[in-house]
């Protein structure tokens, strides 16, 4: 090979390198062009205040001020019931009928049997002289309440009230000078701050556990179980929270309370990545109300909304458009909204100033209210965003407080027997028990539908205000007696009606 080659080729390679750097260098420019990437030097929108301290910092990552706030003013509950199992309720056994006996009979000549159960959960003090806040579902039924302090003091404990709505219930104990918890604001409180549970969990001592606040505003669709009206609007976190650690409270890292640990959501009823949290803000409302009035005081806006869970497609068979907030579907006649001008095809989007993205955010900053207070409601209409106060109202359409009476606590709906019916039992009147409430008294005492209530405490009952004229006069227990249409014989049932 001559020089002149060799020269040629070395010429080629270097012109060939060169030309490959350049539009290496082209091409990766324009990428980055295209593509920006984090040191580019334009900070995002979302990022707004990270840097520059607007937001106060991040929270600290250590818990131990936190815990030793809250641990002192969480207690474990522990409940006793009596569970009866009774064949004082009609049957009609084929057995009985066709041979005159009863597989089923117990031996005992139809007598109730009594099987003790035992619960265990956790709680928060509120104040210093023993108010307590749980959840409804830890001392449902429960026949005694003992809390066992962290300093493994012991008291008996007196069921102040409860809201099955939003799971709710107020304990109290005989003490002074307790440590207890302040109250945070839920509605401040940001999806991925830290937070602490604190507990009882699987009957172990006070445990804490941490996570961060993970979602807001949840609906799981569990307090129906134990309520007509439920009210959910939980904070979701990943803090692990397992059976026992119902009823205590949420922590913040400042200290604060920010909820009461209610659920769970796992296949297998132990944790499984998340927990759910009732918001303080609705905690202390409902709480004020159980030891003011002695039930809560349920505000109605007075609407029919779209709820979360409606898809895409339901929607547009509806005809329901797309807009930020909560949908009105309709409202009620006469009602708080109605009556402020609110009309069905609005969007909800704010209630005093704070954003109601979903119904479930709705309906826990409505939880917060009482009747007759006033709040300004902000909605948009044909694209133009409005203004109005509405003051909320009550069940009845009406903004006075509802108390709770010995009647109320019975959970059914009565129905002055007619004189038809009452000829047919060769009765002079009664009371029937057309439908049971779940946890209501009546339930709880293996009453069925259809009872017809004739003596309460052995005075005759003709008509529903005779009959809760005599259970308010009862005092703390009263014993029922009735018959069931098709049934022979008398069927008495003892209630209790006292709170202590």
């Amino acid at each position: 090979m001559t020089t002149k080659q060799v020269f040629s080729i070395i010429l080629i390679s270097a012109a060939t390198s060169v030309g490959s750097m350049w539009a290496y260098n082209k091409i990766t420019t324009q990428t980055a062009y295209q593509y920006p990437v984090a040191d580019s030097g334009k900070l995002p929108s979302n990022y707004a205040g990270f840097f520059d301290g607007a937001t106060g910092g991040a929270p600290p990552t250590d818990f131990t001020q936190a815990a030793s706030a809250a641990i002192p003013a969480t207690v474990h509950i522990k409940t006793k019931a009596t569970r009866t199992a009774s064949n004082n309720l009609p049957r009609k056994n084929p057995l009985l009928d066709l041979f005159g006996f009863d597989f089923d009979d117990d031996g005992m000549g139809g007598m109730p049997r009594s099987i003790p159960s035992m619960a265990s959960g956790s709680g928060a003090i509120i104040s210093e002289d023993g108010y307590i806040v749980t959840n409804n579902h830890v001392i449902e039924d429960a026949d005694e309440i003992n809390v066992t302090l962290n300093n493994q003091k012991s008291f008996k404990a007196k069921l102040i009230g409860t809201d099955p709505s939003s799971d709710i219930a107020v304990i109290k104990i005989d003490a002074k000078g307790l440590p207890f918890l302040l109250y945070g604001n839920s509605d401040d409180a940001r999806i991925g701050q830290w937070v602490l549970a604190v507990g009882y969990p699987l009957t172990l001592e006070t445990t804490v556990t941490a996570g961060i606040i993970s979602a807001k505003g949840r609906t799981l669709n569990i307090n129906g179980r134990q309520s007509n009206t439920p009210i959910e609007s939980f904070i979701q976190t990943d803090a692990a929270v397992n059976p026992g650690n119902s009823g205590g409270p949420l922590i913040s890292t400042d200290g604060k309370m920010l909820g009461i640990n209610s659920a769970i959501a796992s296949p297998t009823g132990s944790f499984a990545g998340y927990s759910f949290t009732i918001p303080v803000n609705i905690v202390k409302k409902i709480v004020a109300d159980i030891i003011k009035y002695g039930t809560a005081q349920r505000a109605y806006l007075g609407i029919n909304y779209l709820r979360d869970d409606i898809t895409e497609e339901q929607k547009s068979q509806a005809g329901i458009k797309n807009g930020d907030g909560v949908y009105v579907m309709d409202v009620v006649k006469e009602g708080a909204a109605a009556s402020a001008g609110i009309k069905k095809g609005d969007f909800i989007e704010k209630i005093n100033d704070v954003t109601v993205a979903t119904s479930a955010d709705m309906v826990g900053q409505i939880a917060t209210y009482r009747p007759g207070d006033k709040i300004k409601i902000s909605y948009r209409r044909d694209g133009k965003l409005n203004d109005v106060m509405v003051t909320l109202r009550n069940s009845a359409g009406t903004t006075e407080v509802v108390k709770n009476t010995a009647a109320d606590k019975l959970g059914a709906d009565l129905e002055t027997l007619s004189k038809k019916d009452a000829n047919e039992l060769g009765v002079k009147g009664g009371v029937l028990v057309k439908s049971l409430k779940s946890g209501g008294l009546l339930e709880r005492s293996r009453i069925q539908e259809g009872y017809v209530i004739l003596k309460v405490n052995g005075q005759e009952v003709k008509t529903v205000d005779e009959f809760r004229k005599a259970i308010e006069s009862s005092g703390a227990n009263a014993k029922l007696e009735g018959v069931y249409p098709g049934y022979e014989g008398i069927y008495p049932y003892p209630l209790k009606l006292s709170d202590n």
